[in-house]
């Protein structure tokens, strides 16, 4: 009996072991999917309960000097930078320093309406400050220059609101601008010497700082962008840190960003009580700089963020002491899918990997009869399908990045850069399309034709 019981404790062992070998490859075996497919150009890390499972870089760091991607790589994170800048607005209301409640004319007595903007208006974009990012022009011309907050300024804040204060949501990096300005004239020194201060240093996180573009070739990831969507080649544009400045201007590496989730997790930057507020939706599940969503019945608190040229996502698990890092040199979109399925490889619960999909060609004809405007109910979202060079569907969500969608077959496409997100097309009683259905990884949402 003694001896059939050691016998079961040592399969009982065993299996266990096995199991907690098998995660780390089916973490790797995903991403190695992805990264075949072209829908990852990067570095990943997950870890789980203070264990790193996956640390690892896919695809091309740099393409003419033949570099590939490491666990060192460094990249901008674009708008992940807003979870330090608003744990650190955080850090200056614990030091009662700032209140939330604070208006932003306390800080700039000229600006337009200001004292009807609320530090926790910016925080929680809604403010109504006008998104500065929308100027194209400023974008695409003035980008790579560095840019004094005097320039900055003059890009938004005589700009109209998009609504009153505190009664609507609009994404806005020009109130996380503000945010940083504002900790500049708190702290009296520059938004880059605080963050080092109150977070790069108590976290050790010595791979990260601001000025990305100064750095050697040969230690940072060079973002590349598609005409195609296809062979991502193109070396995009760079962005100069005083133009992202507070929203997006940090550059890291995963395991920065993992030294990033420890701290937190270990409530060595702010309390915990303050952390819970700033993970509590405030609205369009948006707390103070952090996304909230839930997976599996567990709450992820997350930031995705975007560059010309690079892609980031950071997502935490705090329940059970997850964290996910993807940093991405392409402008390939996808890493929120990505990161659901790393988490279901975590979860223990079904995903499938990425495949190669088959496409075909159809005539003009075909394609015309589905463009127009659908609206998808359950998420308020306008999606316009136009017809470009007679050969070409492509995919206009309001205030979203247009999509470019392969035929599969007559009715169902899928996004060229995003090829879990299909869409597919039906029509009523009289042949005429009025239907669209959206699945997203398997989310399926449907579209109704308003036009």
């Amino acid at each position: 009996m003694k001896k059939t019981m050691a016998t079961l404790c040592l399969l009982v062992t065993l299996l266990s072991k096995t199991s907690a070998q098998s995660i780390p490859q089916k973490l790797n075996e995903l991403m190695t999917a992805y990264a075949k497919n072209r829908e990852f150009n990067g570095t990943v890390l997950v870890a789980q309960n203070g264990k790193i499972l996956l640390e690892k870089g896919y695809g091309f760091q740099n393409l003419p000097m033949k570099l590939n991607n490491t666990v060192a790589t460094l990249y901008p994170i674009a708008s992940v930078t807003k979870t330090f800048t608003a744990t650190l607005i955080l850090k200056l209301v614990e030091l009662k320093k700032l209140s939330l409640n604070d208006k932003l004319s306390k800080f700039y007595p000229d600006y337009p309406k200001g004292d009807s903007i609320t530090i926790e208006n910016l925080l929680t974009h809604t403010s109504g400050v006008y998104n500065y990012t929308q100027d194209s022009h400023f974008m695409f011309n003035e980008a790579g220059k560095p840019a004094s907050q005097q320039k900055m300024l003059s890009l938004f804040k005589d700009k109209p609101l998009d609504f009153s204060p505190g009664k609507g949501w609009n994404y806005s990096n020009s109130g996380y601008s503000l945010l940083g300005y504002i900790i500049e004239k708190v702290t009296k020194m520059s938004y880059y010497t605080a963050i080092r201060k109150y977070i790069f240093e108590p976290a050790d996180m010595t791979s990260s700082g601001f000025n990305f573009v100064a750095l050697p070739t040969d230690k940072k990831a060079i973002g590349y962008y598609s005409d195609s969507g296809k062979d991502y080649n193109k070396q995009a544009p760079w962005y100069d840190s005083t133009v992202v400045y507070a929203a997006g201007g940090i550059y890291s590496t995963v395991r920065d960003l993992y030294k990033w989730h420890q701290v937190l997790q270990n409530n060595q930057i702010i309390s915990k009580n303050l952390a819970n507020k700033a993970y509590t939706p405030f609205k369009q599940n948006y707390g103070y700089g952090w996304i909230i969503d839930s997976v599996y019945n567990r709450r992820v608190v997350s930031h995705s963020g975007g560059l010309s040229g690079y892609r980031s996502n950071f997502a935490r698990v705090i329940e059970d002491n997850i964290c996910i890092v993807l940093l991405n040199n392409t402008e390939r979109q996808g890493l929120n899918t990505i990161t659901e399925k790393l988490l279901a490889v975590l979860y223990n619960q079904p995903y499938k990997l990425p495949v190669v999909k088959q496409t075909v060609a159809l005539s003009t004809e075909i394609l015309r009869q589905y463009t127009g405007t659908y609206e998808v109910e359950q998420q308020k979202l306008l999606i316009e399908i136009k017809l470009e060079n007679n050969n070409t569907l492509v995919a206009y969500p309001v205030n979203g990045p247009r999509s470019v969608l392969a035929a599969q077959d007559e009715t169902h496409f899928f996004d060229i850069e995003q090829e879990e997100v299909n869409v597919s097309f039906e029509k009523d009683s009289s042949g005429k399309v009025n239907k669209l259905i959206l699945d997203i990884g398997g989310k399926v949402r449907i579209g109704h034709r308003i036009d």
